[in-house]
């Protein structure tokens, strides 16, 4: 037996992120009587991206009515622990001890854990204005729709926090919903800008076929330069830019235990039953595709609980000693 694992506290499934999919996975995981299962999750509290997001669009709840995220947040944390899963908070997974251990950091103190399975559900971010590489200066202003929606969330839907006058980047829901939280704390949408040819009718201007090419502003933001397919360039005055889709897969922990990832997506490759290459390994929700909507994700999550309760059971068959 190596070292970590004489060392290691054992559970029976790890679910790391505590977003819609993991919480889903859990739930499901707990509720089939896997075993002990332990979510872990670094925010002081479960229900990922949907607990910032207080618009409908998140399923229903028993009596049919519209669920905001974070109503849909606090019914998804509740059916995990519920179904008798653990979640810890304030947890985070600093690497890897083994092929299907984890080594974390806690407010209590480091931990090794090693389990019989591993389900990564660390969903994904939006590009940054760095990631994205905008030309010009760099002024206060520029957020990620996570970074509004948290925002606001936090500190109340006050325009003195968030600015006057704003400029989105992208289009479809995630858009829609900044354009609707920016309108909400009574900030003017001076345009959406989506490369795109066509765009759905948010009540507000749209640059169609154009992209932003540069920032301007000291202290501030103070306007940025759009380009559209013409070549033709125009200035837009704007205090704030929020940047929306273009996602990146949280999957600093998957490359640190050497997963493959797809080439265009740099999620962790899975096949069919959302396994990684490694065995007893799982990822499912934000992670592959970023910006999959939480019900969707939910629905992932609990394919691949499924997945990891036919993987345990086949061990348990193929172990040795047992009958068949």
């Amino acid at each position: 037996m190596n070292a970590w694992a004489r060392e290691a506290r054992a559970v029976d499934v790890l679910v790391v992120g505590a977003g819609p999919a993991g919480l889903a996975a859990a739930a499901r995981l707990a509720a089939l009587g896997t075993g002990r299962v332990e979510v872990l999750e670094r925010e002081p509290e479960g229900g990922g991206v949907p607990r910032f997001c207080a618009h409908p669009g998140f399923g229903a709840d028993p009596r049919g009515r519209a669920l905001d995220g974070p109503g849909y947040a606090r019914r998804a944390v509740r059916a995990a622990v519920r179904a008798g899963a653990v979640l810890r908070t304030g947890v985070s997974v600093v690497g890897w001890a083994g092929p299907l251990a984890l080594e974390t950091a806690a407010p209590t103190g480091p931990e090794t854990l090693v389990a019989r399975a591993v389900v990564l559900a660390t969903g994904a971010r939006e590009r940054s204005r760095p990631a994205r590489l905008l030309p010009g200066t760099r002024p206060e202003g520029v957020l990620t729709a996570g970074e509004l929606h948290r925002t606001v969330a936090l500190f109340g839907p006050r325009a003195e926090r968030i600015g006057r006058r704003a400029v989105v980047v992208g289009d479809g829901p995630t858009a829609g919903h900044a354009v609707s939280l920016l309108l909400r704390a009574g900030v003017t949408v001076a345009a959406v800008v989506r490369e795109e040819r066509y765009a759905a009718a948010l009540g507000v201007p749209v640059a169609a076929e154009t992209t932003v090419t540069e920032l301007t502003g000291r202290g501030r933001l103070a306007a940025v330069t759009v380009r559209n397919r013409h070549g033709r360039t125009r200035s837009i005055r704007c205090d704030t830019l929020v940047l929306t889709g273009d996602w990146i897969p949280e999957h600093e922990l998957a490359r640190a235990g050497g997963l493959p990832l797809a080439p265009g997506t740099r999620a962790p490759l899975v096949d069919a039953t959302l396994c990684t290459a490694v065995p007893g390994v799982f990822a499912a929700g934000g992670l592959l595709r970023g910006g999959t909507p939480a019900v969707r994700a939910a629905a992932e999550g609990r394919r691949a609980a499924e997945s990891v309760r036919a993987y345990l059971e086949r061990g348990a068959r193929d172990a040795p000693g047992s009958p068949g």
